[in-house]
């Protein structure tokens, strides 16, 4: 790790979220006494996490999900609850909201399995309950045991996923403007109670889908809320940068997230899109002590706590290749690693690095559990934010989405250890800029189409 200037040499400042899993991103966090383990039928436990980020003055919570319970091994899955027990995410953030007034969140739900009709209109409701905090992270699905719960064999091809996925986008960007900022009039002399002239009706007529519209509800405080995405192919990339304003991306090697941030920014030109509407937010696995041995510690107990028949189910999953009768102390197989990825190519690209490096199964297993959606960063506060300061300046991440361990006491952990020192180097806020959450990651309000062409005469 390079020194790390003390003030920063951007204008803007760090963005932060935290990912929630509900005890935590580790597989064995339930097990821990960090977290809450009745919180998944608990929203009290969520409510405490969420009051401790906007404490901090943290953007966003972020809630993956998968709409299915995971399969395989029964004996594996009995030890690791994550999929098998959980709130749907825009109900809970919906919740959530009206126990916070400021931080923002993000909710994700798939364009494999919803209607776009179905989205537009859970995610306006959302955002207008929640005054403007809300986000919708765009996935297209990644494993087969969700389409068996939605009348599909399995997963459809990657490609057909994404193009499945663009026109679900563009027809839900068009129902979100059916209303005009203006078009409600709520005038009881007249009777009228909006402008019928600024209520506009979509007509869309695709490939996937036929939708007629309008949205029955007004066009929200932010303008639309905010849209995730993750995703590192070449299709993935492409539209992130057509219609994403936050890109979730590993943090496994800066160089490679340097390049990954040029190429994604880059293309947003063509699109007539400003750079600054989009933010590469690179998950990060965090465990923070008051000392490098204190944090070692932390990640320690983790592993131990951890089963290896779930770390083993974890990675089939992934893979989708059978590993069972592998050697756990000798080198990965390489006969085992399939040819190419079905779900994320830039994690299946990070995991065929670590087993070329000779890794038995057993550090894979650790690895992958520790480490599968971002870089494990284990350290004292003044080194977890050198590491965020080098990633910052030098073009690798416009912030991160915490990966916390446990939760709550690893949130509780980053907040109040790590959050005063990026303070003091001047990275990081001391209070929200705004209301929305448009606000607090600097993005611009997407005009509405209509009022857009009418102002162009």
């Amino acid at each position: 790790m390079t020194d790390a200037p003390t003030t920063r040499t951007r204008p803007d400042t760090l963005k932060l979220g935290t990912f929630v899993y509900t005890f935590g991103f580790h597989p064995a966090a339930w097990l821990h006494p960090g977290s809450d383990v009745h919180g998944a039928n608990d929203l009290s436990h969520l409510v405490r996490c969420a009051k401790t980020a906007e404490s901090a003055k943290l953007d966003f919570m972020f809630f993956a999900d998968s709409p299915a319970s995971a399969v395989g091994d029964p004996a594996a899955l009995c030890r690791n609850p994550t999929k098998m027990n959980r709130f749907e995410p825009i109900t809970a953030i919906t919740a959530l909201s009206q126990h916070t007034s400021r931080i923002g969140f993000v909710a994700t739900a798939s364009t494999s399995y919803y209607e776009p009709y179905n989205i537009a209109r859970l995610f306006a409701s959302a955002d207008h309950i929640a005054k403007g905090r809300i986000a919708w992270n765009v996935v297209t699905s990644d494993h087969d045991e969700t389409g068996y719960n939605y009348n599909r064999e399995g997963l459809a091809p990657h490609a057909e996923r994404y193009e499945r996925g663009q026109e679900f986008i563009d027809t839900v960007f068009g129902l979100w403007d059916s209303f005009e900022d203006d078009a409600l009039l709520l005038d009881r002399t007249s009777g009228l109670y909006y402008d019928k002239n600024k209520l506009h009706t979509l007509d869309h007529k695709g490939k996937h889908f036929q939708v007629r519209g309008p949205l029955n509800i007004a066009r929200t405080p932010q303008g639309r809320p905010v849209i995730a995405q993750a995703g590192g192919s070449e299709q993935g990339m492409e539209l992130a940068a057509r219609t994403a304003e936050m890109v979730f991306s590993l943090a496994s090697n800066i160089d490679r997230n340097r390049a990954f941030y040029a190429d994604v920014k880059g293309r947003m030109a063509k699109y007539g899109r400003d750079e600054n509407d989009l933010k590469i937010m690179p998950g990060v696995v965090v465990n923070v002590g008051e000392t490098r041995e204190e944090a070692e510690a932390k990640a320690q107990a983790l592993v131990d706590l951890m089963h290896p028949d779930v770390g083993l189910l974890m990675l089939q999953e992934f893979l989708e290749t059978d590993l069972h009768g592998v050697a756990l102390d000798e080198p990965f197989p390489m006969d085992r690693m399939p040819e190419k990825a079905k779900g994320s190519k830039a994690m299946f690209a990070e995991l065929k690095d670590f087993v070329s490096q000779g890794h038995t199964m057993r550090e894979l297993i650790t690895h992958y559990a520790r480490q599968h959606t971002g870089n494990g960063l284990i350290g004292t506060p003044g080194q977890v934010a050198d590491f965020m300061q080098e990633w910052f300046e030098t073009g690798a991440a416009d912030g991160f989405i915490l990966m916390c361990p446990t939760l709550p006491s690893s949130l509780e952990d980053f907040t109040r250890l790590v959050v005063p020192e990026l303070r003091r180097r001047g990275l990081f806020r001391k209070d929200y800029e705004g209301e929305t959450l448009r606000a607090h990651l600097g993005l611009s309000t997407p005009p509405n189409r209509y009022a857009a062409a009418r102002a162009k005469g």
